[in-house]
């Protein structure tokens, strides 16, 4: 993919399909020119744009070869007051298919030329409008599907993050500069740059870095949802309660068991946060094959969640063995922090049988079939998952790119300690913090190559 800012570019900025209105979008040094050879004024009039006041509304028709498109509205904005810092024209039409695209060709036809996707906000970049974390949170802000990624995004859009990794790099530039300075006065041994002050700001460099690489899996839980699995023997009634999280009829329930021979996951937001509910097959020793393989993906995925939800049947298990069964799982689930035992159809036994189950600590009774305590399950589920949720204020990393460079920066800062320490002379020192300030800059953008830039905006959509 090759960009070129000096080509007018032109996309629908609105979402395809069938809409009340859609927006199109040109920027570029014919952006003007172009709109108003096809612009018509309320009088009938052509506009000049270029006399006009930037962030400004005009009404009008769209016309080629005379003959009228759609009546518009055109904004104009004036470089370099601008998202991609060039002259921008965004003309909102109505949303039929047939007329964006009629006036998508018409600005090609006049000059214009399709944009690439993500080259608005490539351009934005190059302009100094947003640097390179910002302009990837862009695309998360659109991409996000709850309150907590909208938070996450937002914060990253406004250079929250990027805020503190150029604070972090800016400091250890001054430090690079003084060692740097040390080089050119080898022959008279002199020091600029204390070595007491340098381990005093890697060492808290490495903190701060180590708590954001740290931050990265409540990130990635929160942005693509919390993994939560249901799992328990057969017929226990998880695609019941599957069906019940859900409020539909969502998988096949049935009174014989096993019949759930794959994993079904849906995902639902509940008080802001996205969770990733997945129905396993009943776990039994089995010698149908099928069955035995829906068992398979089940350990699979209990290993994978975050939470898992283990259901019973009261009237085929005690207390003891519900406890040896979470004994069993915690033994065998080391990495997963949650684990809610959920004794169901308890509408089918008598209260006093339910009694002795009182004993297992955080045990949850309910009815999926008849939707009981659904709520305070659902409820019990979220106090256990409060750590995800965070402030407007906080930086959490939700990037793997973003992740992969912080766990390189603390590496390459490690280094630095460590030569610190062993007093290795100043052109290695100065090799170690070079390379932890290339991966701070690679986070933000201030060092980039084609390939990395390619990478980032090819994956946005046409017209952003």
């Amino acid at each position: 993919m090759i960009y070129n800012v000096t080509d007018t570019i032109v996309a629908l900025a609105t979402a395809p399909g069938t809409s009340a209105i859609a927006v199109v979008r040109l920027s570029g040094m014919q952006a003007f020119q172009i709109a108003e050879q096809i612009f018509k004024s309320r009088n009938n009039r052509s506009k000049d744009f270029s006399k006009f006041k930037s962030h400004t509304v005009h009404y009008g028709t769209l016309q080629a070869n005379g003959r009228v498109i759609d009546e518009v509205l055109v904004s104009i904005f004036k470089n370099p007051y601008s998202y991609t810092g060039q002259d921008i024209v965004e003309i909102s039409c109505h949303g039929s298919p047939y007329i964006v695209q009629q006036i998508i060709n018409t600005c090609i036809k006049f000059g214009a030329r399709l944009a690439l996707a993500g080259e608005f906000t490539w351009r934005a970049f190059m302009a100094g409008k947003l640097d390179l974390a910002q302009a990837e949170a862009v695309a998360d802000v659109i991409a996000a599907d709850s309150k907590s990624n909208h938070q996450i995004a937002l914060q990253q859009l406004r250079g929250g993050f990027s805020s503190d990794i150029k604070k972090l790099r800016e400091s250890l530039i001054h430090f690079a500069s003084l060692i740097e300075l040390e080089l050119d006065f080898a022959e008279e041994d002199v020091t600029f740059a204390s070595r007491q002050q340098l381990t005093q700001l890697v060492s808290n460099m490495h903190q701060t870095i180590d708590a954001l690489a740290q931050s990265f899996e409540i990130g990635n839980v929160m942005k693509h949802g919390i993994p939560v699995v249901i799992a328990g023997m057969p017929n226990v009634g998880k695609s019941t309660l599957l069906n019940a999280l859900l409020n539909e009829e969502r998988a096949i329930v049935s009174e014989i068991a096993g019949t759930t021979r794959d994993t079904i996951e849906e995902q639902i937001n509940i008080e802001g946060l996205n969770f990733r509910f997945t129905d396993t097959a009943g776990i039994r020793q089995t010698v149908d094959a099928i069955e035995a393989l829906g068992v398979e993906r089940t350990y699979q995925k209990l290993k994978l969640s975050a939470v898992v939800i283990y259901m019973f049947d009261p009237k085929h298990v005690t207390p003891v063995e519900v406890l040896k069964t979470l004994d069993e799982l915690k033994s065998k689930l080391p990495d997963v922090k949650v684990i809610l035992p959920v004794l169901n159809k308890t509408d089918t036994i008598p209260e006093s049988e339910l009694v002795p189950f009182n004993q297992i600590a955080e045990i949850s009774f309910i009815s999926a079939k008849q939707k009981w305590q659904i709520e305070k399950l659902i409820q019990l589920l979220l106090n256990k998952v409060q750590h995800v949720k965070v402030s407007l204020d906080s930086t959490i990393v939700v990037n793997v790119r973003h992740k992969e460079a912080l766990d390189n920066t603390s590496q390459a800062l490690q280094k630095v300690l460590h030569g610190i320490e062993t007093q290795i002379s100043g052109d290695f020192l100065a090799s170690d913090i070079r390379e932890a300030l290339y991966h701070l800059g690679l986070i933000t953008g201030e060092i980039a190559t084609n390939d990395l830039l390619e990478n980032i905006f090819s994956r946005f959509c046409i017209g952003k």
